[in-house]
């Protein structure tokens, strides 16, 4: 069986947060209220920062904006928002990371807390075909509804729904002889913490002070 490489996505392949940057996009081309919105905005990056953010609750936020628009308008400015904000804060060492994982056979995801609608391109352009997101809840006519389908992808949530998508490829975890996971945030040591190979990657302060106490290496991709 080959070997593993699961990667978080914001701070981590990206030096930013897209499920925030997409929030001030939306801000700046006037597609949300600039006061209400960003208020909001902030005070839940500010949750997760501290590591007591509710992921539901930010969630259906962050849904529910997405609700609001018509898939067409939805669609172009995610379209812009690619072009304008996720295209320039791609790195080529980051593609380079994911690609030497590529060549080497191993079997290769992004599993992250931002939901999969905003992130699935962003798994297209870094050539990785499985991607594990947040699932937003969509109606009959393929509208957003605002809600989350399921549970989120989040802290030990990364773990559960790792264990289900590999059972849905008809594989285990404990198949693999090495798992990597590359992560920046505490927010995911319980996935951290069962794979083989952790690897804190431009961490935060908290995960930085874990992995040097745990022995884990520590690689920057970045720095800016």
């Amino acid at each position: 069986m080959k070997n593993l490489a699961l990667f978080d996505l914001d701070h981590t392949l990206l030096p930013i947060d897209s499920d925030y940057e997409w929030g001030e996009f939306l801000v700046r081309v006037g597609a949300v209220d600039e006061t209400a919105f960003r208020r909001r905005n902030d005070e839940f990056f500010a949750q997760y920062n501290a590591g007591v953010l509710d992921p539901v609750e930010y969630l259906e936020f962050a849904l529910g904006t997405l609700a609001r628009f018509p898939r067409a308008e939805l669609d172009a400015l995610y379209a812009r928002f690619m072009r304008e904000v996720i295209e320039p804060a791609i790195r080529p060492q980051a593609l380079a990371l994911v690609r030497q994982h590529q060549d080497a056979g191993d079997l290769v995801a992004i599993i992250t807390a931002t939901n999969h609608h905003i992130t699935a391109p962003i798994a297209a352009r870094f050539g990785v075909e499985h991607h594990i997101g947040a699932m937003p809840e969509y109606d009959a006519d393929g509208k957003l509804t605002g809600r989350l389908l399921g549970t989120p992808t989040s802290g030990p949530g990364k773990v559960t729904h790792m264990h289900a998508w590999l059972e849905r490829l008809g594989a285990r975890f404990e198949d693999f002889e090495r798992c990597h996971f590359y992560s920046d945030s505490h927010n995911d040591l319980p996935l951290l913490s069962i794979v083989s190979h952790p690897v804190a990657t431009n961490p935060s302060a908290k995960l930085a002070a874990h992995a040097q106490s745990q022995g884990w290496p520590t690689i920057h991709l970045f720095n800016d």
